[in-house]
């Protein structure tokens, strides 16, 4: 199982972190290490000392698929779930200001929290999904699929160019704006529409 991750796929995100807008999906992976499982607490790293929250929409992918047309590619996923893709900030920016690869600030262990899963059936329009992220009983950051750039069947073949789509592969869709930092005893609850689908502390 592998973790396939973009960036950069909500216009207002990109501004806030001063990039330009994307041409094609952005895309990065993460090691199954990654996952950090329903619930369970995200252990602050020693190794950074700015880690931010990625609220994200997720697909699991349920069958395999290489090259998948686009007009294909909603036979690939069946359920929708939410995530946080966590990063070490701080480390992120010294990484790209030297021109390093910055697996490091994003593909750690447990970096990826990830909910239980929904039919997408579940959803009227997949092209319209509210979802939204609460820290300690406040909304921190909120979106709607709706501003993508490269909208779920878009990625899926994109992705599909490059790597062979199995079983249980995650994809995280990307983050909207409003990203910022965690800290020890934090409570995080992850919304899609008004269904609780996390709700976990920082250690």
């Amino acid at each position: 199982m592998k973790i396939i991750c973009v960036g950069q796929n909500y216009a207002a995100h990109v501004a806030e972190l001063g990039h330009t807008i994307p041409t094609e999906p952005v895309i990065f992976l993460k090691p199954e290490s990654a996952i950090l499982r329903v619930n369970n607490p995200f252990f602050i790293p020693d190794f950074a000392s700015e880690f931010h929250y990625e609220t994200e929409i997720v697909v699991r992918i349920n069958r395999l698929g290489k090259g998948i047309a686009r007009q294909f590619a909603h036979r690939y996923y069946s359920e929708i779930g939410i995530g946080i893709d966590f990063t070490a900030r701080d480390l992120q920016r010294r990484l790209m200001a030297e021109g390093k690869p910055w697996e490091k600030c994003k593909a750690f262990d447990s970096s990826a929290a990830v909910s239980a899963f929904l039919p997408k059936t579940d959803f009227a329009d997949l092209h319209n999904i509210d979802f939204h992220l609460d820290i300690n009983g406040q909304t921190r950051q909120r979106g709607n699929t709706s501003d993508m750039i490269f909208d779920i069947d878009t990625i899926i073949s994109h992705v599909s160019e490059y790597f062979t789509l199995k079983m249980g592969d995650l994809i995280y869709t990307g983050t909207p704006v409003g990203v910022g930092p965690v800290a020890i005893g934090d409570r995080l609850e992850a919304y899609i529409g008004d269904r609780k689908m996390m709700d976990f502390h920082i250690r």
